[in-house]
């Protein structure tokens, strides 16, 4: 019988192989705790983020899920 880390770690594999990047970040997302007040969180990270600092963000991300 295989221990619960052991099951849990084919399934990402499968997981990974079976869904786009975009798909597998999403179920992490879905699948993964959720604490604390993400506005607020996201307001202290930003607040010093320039429009130009942001899309280089963005282009950064969309080339990661490329791959």
């Amino acid at each position: 019988m295989s221990s619960t880390e052991e099951v849990f770690d084919k399934a990402m594999k499968i997981l990974k192989r079976e869904l786009s990047s975009k798909e597998f970040l999403t179920f992490l997302q879905a699948i993964t705790p959720k604490s604390g007040d993400s506005v607020k969180e996201l307001e202290e990270k930003t607040k010093n983020l320039t429009m130009d600092d942001f899309l280089k963000l963005v282009k950064k991300v969309e080339e990661e899920l490329k791959e």
